[in-house]
């Protein structure tokens, strides 16, 4: 289902928050340190310039973007997995778990992070980001579309992507005695460039779990219709589209 190449078209935009949540994990000198959701390895190649010590691994559960990791040639101590981040158990106690833009993929994606943190070595650290833009028109366009009587009996199996909680919401589920978090809220305004940007990037993402179920001349169906809506409520202006993202981040440290 997914493209590492579609997902990689607007790589400076979406490494960024990755950037920006990482800057918050205080880890020193980390011995093992988790991607999971690790796309195609390019930011998880990352962890390991910072922690050079460390032994890093990625875990994705598509094996495009193991792949294209693998195929990166990766870094000393680096190594990937094929997994679903729910059913992966680390090898030992992590002292860096990250995860990326993954858990609103992931039902019950609370249950989980609440498990990653119980996971943690003394002194360890959980981060995360996803995205909290469910109510923006790129995505109430694509509910509303796959929704629709044209649309609905041939969509009833795509697994379309979920909203994350609040900080606040994060704060409270993971503010447990011997852990401290710090949760907030990023919106982004990208300025994207070219024809149609905002379709090209939903492509890499959202829209994914639609196009993999739909033929060749219904997916073009779709997008023509779903581009129709986007173009109208993001209009192009001479500088580029604007393009506000909201993203929810957290890092928690294990202190107890």
């Amino acid at each position: 289902m997914w493209d590492a190449v579609q997902y990689g078209r607007y790589g400076d935009e979406r490494s960024r928050p990755f950037f920006e949540l990482l800057a918050r994990v205080g880890a020193e000198k980390p011995g093992y340190v988790a991607d999971l959701g690790c796309g195609p390895g390019n930011l998880t190649v990352r962890l390991a310039e910072r922690w050079p010590g460390a032994e890093v691994v990625g875990v994705d559960s598509s094996p495009q973007m193991i792949e294209a990791a693998l195929s990166a040639q990766p870094s000393a101590g680096v190594s990937f997995a094929l997994g679903d981040v729910r059913d992966w158990r680390p090898a030992r106690p992590p002292d860096v778990l990250v995860s990326n833009a993954v858990l609103q993929w992931v039902p019950g994606h609370r249950d989980l992070v609440v498990r990653w943190a119980g996971q943690l070595a003394a002194g360890g650290w959980l981060a995360f980001q996803l995205p909290g833009n469910f109510g923006q028109p790129s995505q109430a366009i694509l509910r509303e579309l796959a929704a629709a009587p044209r649309w609905r009996p041939l969509l009833r199996e795509a697994e379309l992507n979920r909203q994350s909680d609040s900080p606040e919401g994060y704060a409270e589920l993971l503010g447990r005695p011997g852990f401290e978090v710090d949760a907030w809220e990023t919106t982004y305004v990208h300025v994207l460039h070219g024809a149609d940007p905002v379709v090209e990037w939903v492509k890499g993402t959202a829209l994914r779990p639609v196009l993999a179920v739909l033929d060749d001349e219904r997916a073009a169906a779709f997008l023509a219709d779903y581009g129709e809506r986007v173009r109208a409520a993001y209009p192009p202006r001479p500088f580029g589209t604007l393009f506000p993202f909201r993203r929810v981040f957290t890092v928690v440290h294990r202190i107890g």
